[in-house]
C-alpha cells in the first residue's frame, strides 16, 4: 500500500510541476504550436534518464524514491496523453505541417533528452 501512495504523491506533484511549467512556457510564447507540451516532455524525459542512468545506477537513491521519481512525479509530469490529443487537434483543423512537426520534434527531443542525460551521466 504504501508504493501507492509513494506513486500518488510524486504524480500529484509532477501534475502540478507540469501544469505551472507548461502554463509559464505558453505565457510567453506566441505560436500555435504547443510548445509547453513539448516543452515538458523534453525536460521530463530528461529528468528520467538521469534518474535513471545516475541517480539509481550510482545507487544513490532507494527504491521508493526512484518508484517516487520515476513512476510518479516523471508519470504525472510527462504530457504524452496531451501530446496525442493536441495532435489530433492540429490534424482535424487542417495544420497537417504543424501535427507532423509536433510528432517528430516531440519524439526526437524525447530521445535526445534521455540520451543527452545518458551521456552526462557517464562523466
Amino acid at each position: 500500500m504504501i508504493k501507492y501512495l509513494i506513486v500518488s504523491f510524486g504524480a500529484g506533484l509532477g501534475g502540478a510541476f507540469r501544469y505551472w511549467l507548461s502554463n509559464l512556457v505558453y505565457k510567453y510564447t506566441f505560436f500555435t504550436f504547443p510548445i509547453g507540451t513539448l516543452t515538458v516532455n523534453f525536460l521530463g524525459s530528461f529528468f528520467l534518464g538521469f534518474v535513471i542512468f545516475y541517480l539509481d545506477e550510482k545507487e544513490l537513491i532507494s527504491a521508493n524514491v526512484k518508484l517516487f521519481l520515476t513512476i510518479g512525479f516523471c508519470g504525472g509530469f510527462t504530457t504524452f496523453s496531451t501530446f496525442s490529443l493536441e495532435t489530433l487537434n492540429l490534424f482535424r483543423d487542417a495544420q497537417y505541417i504543424l501535427g507532423l512537426t509536433n510528432i517528430i520534434l516531440s519524439v526526437l527531443l524525447c530521445l535526445l533528452g534521455i540520451y543527452f542525460a545518458y551521456i552526462i551521466t557517464r562523466f
